[in-house]
């Protein structure tokens, strides 16, 4: 099955992630299908804490990409996917 994950990236004490498409088997930081964005946690501007590639998260959801509780939140924040009522 392919998830919807973050990779951690950065020095210690400044994380960075990108959002990727991988095979479940593989590890957090193994290889991935597809580089969707990134996430900086770190940036006090919001607006530019996300560079996420809309197109392709939805194309991923829409064939049956499983995201992870984390990246559900960050999608909902970014206004990606719509938030649970």
């Amino acid at each position: 099955m392919v998830r919807l994950r973050l990779k951690r990236f950065g020095r210690t004490h400044k994380p960075q992630y990108r959002l990727n498409a991988i095979d479940q088997r593989n590890p957090r930081d193994g290889r991935s299908l597809e580089e969707l964005g990134s996430y900086d946690p770190t940036n006090a501007d919001e607006s530019k804490q996300f560079n996420l590639k809309a197109e392709r998260i939805q194309y991923w959801l829409s064939v049956g990409a499983q995201p992870t509780p984390t990246v559900v939140g960050l999608l909902k924040k970014a206004g990606i996917v719509a938030k649970a009522e």
